[in-house]
């Protein structure tokens, strides 16, 4: 498993050193990640994962737009965002078997870099210190997006008095 040739292994470092996830880790540590990632291209209109699907990997654009589409009451998808190279999807996957929680379809030819979950945790047992920084980067992440998710909430949301 892993990223074949070093000018790949390079142009993934260089997109990784500047996302949240990875901004404690030094180059070596990072060297060492990449060495459990993938990569994979998927073209325009490919879903790369269906909302309710059972996941176990996180992807990291590293080329391209994606479309995080979620599906209505009624039945119809909604673009909730797009995102573009340098974010990360289905962080959650890699620490928990719950279901995605939306859809992710290409809206271009894209690049994704991929961590599985059994490769984080080989990474965790094998290189700790290495594990726990994208841990703790992850955490924040995720403390990020929830902490967002709280302050939409409230502006829909009726006052108190």
């Amino acid at each position: 498993m892993g990223i074949a040739g070093t000018k790949t292994q390079e142009a993934i470092i260089d997109l990784l050193i500047h996302m949240r996830i990875f901004d404690s880790l030094d180059p070596q540590e990072l060297r060492i990640a990449v060495q459990y990632m993938n990569t994979v291209n998927v073209q325009a209109g490919t879903i790369i994962f269906k909302e309710g699907d059972r996941g176990d990997y996180v992807c990291f654009l590293s080329e391209g737009t994606l479309d995080v589409l979620k599906t209505s009451e009624s039945g119809h998808h909604v673009v909730l965002s797009t995102l573009r190279e340098g974010r990360s999807i289905g962080e959650m996957a890699i620490l928990d078997n719950f279901p995605r929680s939306a859809t992710i379809r290409a809206r271009t030819d894209a690049t994704l870099v991929t961590l599985s979950r059994q490769s984080f945790q080989t990474i965790v047992t094998d290189h700790p210190r290495v594990g726990v920084k994208i841990l703790m980067g992850l955490a924040r992440l995720l403390s990020l997006a929830l902490r967002k998710t709280s302050s939409r909430l409230a502006d829909y949301m009726l006052p108190l008095s």
